[in-house]
């Protein structure tokens, strides 16, 4: 599945969805939001433009490509979807088994962990951004594990080169230590979309 365009500005007030709300959507944020929606039946396009903070004429194109991808299928009625066993195999979703109050206590706890650390002179990581978004967005009793995107810059190095694969290796050993025990939550490295769609900040 291709990047989803747009000619008009990213909107800056993730609480306005309108027209003028248009960006730039690529895969992994749509697959985002098919992960998200695998026990929501039906949704809507409505849900489809709150959850990644769009306007609905962008909706619209999304869940063109992504019915064209079997990904979405009409669920019976008028505006109304569900997300296909294909676009859940896709999305990588799971059938939600913790309980909400669960994941919301290990966020918490990581959170904690992410203050300590950027408090910590000795640490060899400084988080710069730290979101967190799932199904537990929505508050359902039982959710799927929470993915959290993480930003990390090393906290003596200003030059901005590349990273090699050892630096990216060194960086997946950080985020499993800070991630802790558990299978409540899925970290991975930060990118941009992911402050723009619905999130929890963890800063």
């Amino acid at each position: 599945m291709k990047s989803m365009t747009s000619s008009t500005n990213r909107q800056q007030k993730p609480a306005r969805h309108s027209a003028a709300s248009a960006r730039n959507l690529v895969a992994a944020e749509l697959l985002s939001f098919l992960k998200q929606t695998r026990a929501a039946v039906p949704w809507t396009e409505r849900d489809l433009a709150k959850t990644l903070n769009i306007g609905l004429n962008e909706a619209r194109q999304a869940l063109t490509v992504m019915q064209f991808e079997g990904y979405v299928a009409s669920a019976g009625g008028p505006g109304k979807w569900r997300t296909t066993l294909q676009g859940e195999s896709v999305s990588g979703s799971k059938p939600p088994r913790f309980a909400r109050e669960s994941v919301d206590k290990a966020l918490s706890d990581l959170s904690e962990r992410i203050r300590n650390t950027n408090s910590d002179p000795n640490a060899l990581y400084k988080i710069t951004d730290a979101v967190a978004f799932g199904d537990f967005l929505a508050d359902p009793p039982r959710v799927q594990s929470a993915t959290v995107g993480i930003r990390l810059i090393l906290r003596n190095d200003d030059s901005q080169q590349p990273k090699s694969a050892r630096d990216k290796a060194a960086e997946s050993i950080f985020l499993k230590q800070l991630r802790g025990k558990g299978s409540l939550l899925r970290l991975q490295r930060y990118e941009p979309w992911m402050s723009a769609r619905s999130h929890r900040n963890l800063l």
